[in-house]
């Protein structure tokens, strides 16, 4: 077990120092660098007690490699900076360190104080009050940062659709799995937490170490791995979900958006006249529909100039392309056609292949090759998307 917790911790820190020195997604890298570093201070605590090296150096004990009120506010800001490449440091962000600097602070204090002093402050005041207030604290600070991350993903994910066409490499399905990891960790900290406090049983059914093995372990293989980010900058508004319509697009729709989309209702933006100040519309007036004008310069955009042939197709892309600003195509493309953006665009790209293998020299070429040069960049990406959107693989639409 030693030799285990050694090997993980070696390796822990290994893959931080990689990743703080890492080009790429370097703000993000450096808070996963500093709660890789956290977690193996923490388990080096393990280590000590299972190698017998505390009772063999007292002098260990009280070291300052306790950070682990650190745990959640680092995983926090590691997702908020990986999914804003625009992502800067504020003062205010600093409260969420203030419970990890006082406990950085009281076992850097302890640390150049007397054994007597330190042998004091264990018995009479460690053990019956800090102690519970730091493993009770750990485990509500993680468990708050992880619903703060969950609650970060789901937006970003919400975003990710109406933004991006291919988003295969940007959803984090792996930092999913890592959060969804840290929950059984926490978890099983709620067990060692009843155990010690009601039942009094220290170390007994504790896995928390290993969990938390596995966790470093994770983050250091998948962390490296990790997609560029540098064209994700997701910045929610408060009313960012909002701004989304409720109805769901057809799951078989792979045909190119009718002209007569343009009579659905839609919130559109409205410019406030000069020396005026926007203001909400007035309860009783009715929404309004989406301009024409916009919705038919989005269809040529995709339908005519074959936007939708770009692989790696942004709305900020076709916001360029078309002189309309992002938010207004986003409501028109979500209201008006009834669809995300991801949706929207891979709708044309599917009923471009469907096009195509309806031609009379489709043998001439092969599926795979079709779907490439029809938008797609990803076979996978292509199959999942075909036959949500067709109810069929593309291999059985060949054969009809």
């Amino acid at each position: 077990m030693a030799a285990a917790l050694f090997a993980v911790i070696a390796q822990a820190l290994f893959a931080a120092g990689l990743l703080a020195a890492a080009p790429l997604n370097r703000p993000s890298n450096r808070f996963l660098a500093l709660l890789m570093l956290a977690i193996a201070l923490w388990l080096l605590d393990g280590f000590f007690r299972v190698s017998g090296l505390y009772g063999q150096a007292a002098n260990l004990y009280f070291s300052p490699i306790y950070y682990s009120l650190g745990f959640g506010p680092l995983l926090y800001f590691y997702v908020r900076s990986l999914t804003n490449r625009g992502f800067r440091w504020r003062g205010r962000y600093g409260l969420h360190f203030g419970p990890v600097l006082a406990q950085a602070g009281l076992y850097w204090w302890l640390r150049f104080q007397p054994y007597a002093v330190r042998n004091d402050f264990w018995q009479h005041v460690h053990r019956p009050f800090t102690y519970r207030v730091e493993f009770i604290g750990t485990w509500v600070s993680l468990m708050v940062y992880l619903w703060l991350s969950m609650r970060w993903l789901r937006r970003y994910s919400r975003w990710l659709e109406d933004n991006f066409s291919e988003v295969s490499r940007l959803r984090l399905r792996w930092l999913r799995w890592l959060l969804l990891l840290l929950a059984v960790v926490s978890g099983q900290w709620l067990v060692e937490l009843v155990l010690r406090e009601i039942f009094g049983l220290y170390y007994t059914y504790d896995y928390s170490t290993e969990l938390l093995g596995v966790v470093v372990f994770v983050i250091g293989v998948v962390g490296l791995r990790q997609a560029d980010m540098r064209a994700v900058r997701f910045e929610p508004e408060p009313d960012d979900a909002a701004a989304r319509p409720g109805a769901e697009p057809p799951a078989a729709a792979p045909l190119l958006p009718p002209a007569a989309a343009a009579t659905a209702v839609v919130a559109a933006e409205a410019a406030a006249a000069p020396g005026e100040s926007a203001g909400p519309a007035p309860k009783s007036a009715a929404p309004a529909g989406p301009d024409p004008r916009v919705v038919e310069r989005i269809r040529r955009a995709l339908a005519d100039d074959r936007l939708y042939q770009n692989p790696t197709l942004t709305l900020a892309e076709l916001a360029a392309h078309t002189g309309l600003p992002p938010r207004l195509i986003s409501f028109t493309v979500n209201a008006g056609f009834g669809r995300s953006f991801n949706d929207l665009v891979n709708g044309y790209r599917v009923a471009e292949v469907q096009r195509r293998l309806a031609a009379p020299d489709a043998r001439r070429f092969t599926l795979l090759g079709i779907a490439f040069e029809s938008g797609f960049n990803s076979k996978t990406t292509f199959n999942r998307i075909f036959k949500q959107m067709t109810g069929v693989a593309p291999r059985e639409f060949q054969g009809q």
